[in-house]
């Protein structure tokens, strides 16, 4: 299976390239991955970062193994098992200790609007390393994220000082960042749910090396946050990939990523309903700027 740009429908506009089907796959996919910000802190409550990484990834991995047996999904060519490693380890095996790592000391919402610049690091990398251009809207667009960055890195629930937790949650950023460009050969040529479950399972397998700060844990975790690892790994961490494969299978991917903005939106509002959690005014007016700027520089920026 391959990702294909497909042709709109008679109808004009966005929601005329939009079918109720794939649109309710998109919100699923948006709720499901927003939630995973309230899940993590609720893990965090019994869990190490790095177990919580690696029970929630076993979790998915385990799930997308039925999914690719159900369907006899073929396995991987040899010569690209080093980059699916690679990109594994960033995608998330690094990705999820860092955003684990840093959400012990920073809201599950403001996290989310951190993680939300990944655009916008993906367009810096192209600039540095890729000869690639942008408009003077896009860099406005980058300055945009980068102050809403910095605004959330001094607000703290104590008033304003600097967050190292924000930092930690920016190199999760970065992580995705790279994962998100290095993937792209490899979903022209497996599709992306096929790809997704090679780099899933790499993910998993490196975290096994946490296997036994993991075992030490799981005796005398609660009931809740197991049960939410339990979730994350199910539903962001599987059924998320497969709804967003859906999306990306039925729409050209710089329509199906205009959903994506939405996702801090959601993640605060679960955050709010599941944890009681509300993010200062100022943290939120920082996330304004990042969204902010991230549509800048994906509409208008290139």
């Amino acid at each position: 299976m391959t990702t294909r740009e497909v042709s709109p429908p008679a109808a004009s506009g966005f929601w005329g390239k939009v079918d109720r089907i794939t649109l309710l796959a998109a919100l699923a996919t948006v709720v499901l991955w927003a939630s995973s910000y309230a899940g993590i802190r609720v893990g965090l409550k019994s869990y190490a970062p790095e177990n919580l990484a690696v029970l929630r990834y076993i979790i998915a991995a385990v799930t997308l193994a039925v999914y690719a047996l159900l369907t006899r999904m073929p396995l991987p060519e040899a010569r690209d098992i080093p980059r699916i490693v690679v990109l594994g380890f960033l995608g998330f095996t690094a990705y999820n200790v860092a955003i684990n790592a840093g959400e012990v000391g920073m809201s599950a919402g403001v996290a989310s609007f951190i993680v939300a610049c990944g655009p916008i690091l993906m367009a810096l990398g192209g600039i540095l390393f890729l000869g690639e251009r942008v408009t003077r809207f896009g860099w406005v667009g980058i300055g945009l994220c980068m102050l809403g960055v910095a605004i959330i890195s001094l607000t703290g629930e104590d008033g304003v000082r600097l967050q190292p937790a924000a930092l930690l949650v920016l190199l999760a950023a970065a992580c995705q960042a790279a994962y998100s460009v290095g993937q792209k050969p490899l979903l022209k040529k497996y599709g992306a749910l096929r790809f997704v479950t090679y780099a899933v399972w790499a993910g998993a397998a490196l975290l096994l090396v946490f296997i036994p700060g993991l075992l030490r844990e799981l005796p005398t975790a609660t009931t809740e946050s197991t049960l939410a690892v339990v979730y994350m790994g199910i539903f962001p961490g599987a059924l998320g990939y497969l709804t967003w494969s859906l999306v990306l299978s039925r729409l050209p991917a710089s329509i199906a990523g205009t959903f994506l903005y939405t996702v801090p939106v959601f993640a605060v509002l679960i955050a709010w309903l599941w944890l009681g959690e509300v993010p200062a005014v100022l943290a939120l007016l920082g996330g304004v700027f990042v969204v902010a700027g991230v549509v800048v520089v994906n509409t208008r920026g290139r």
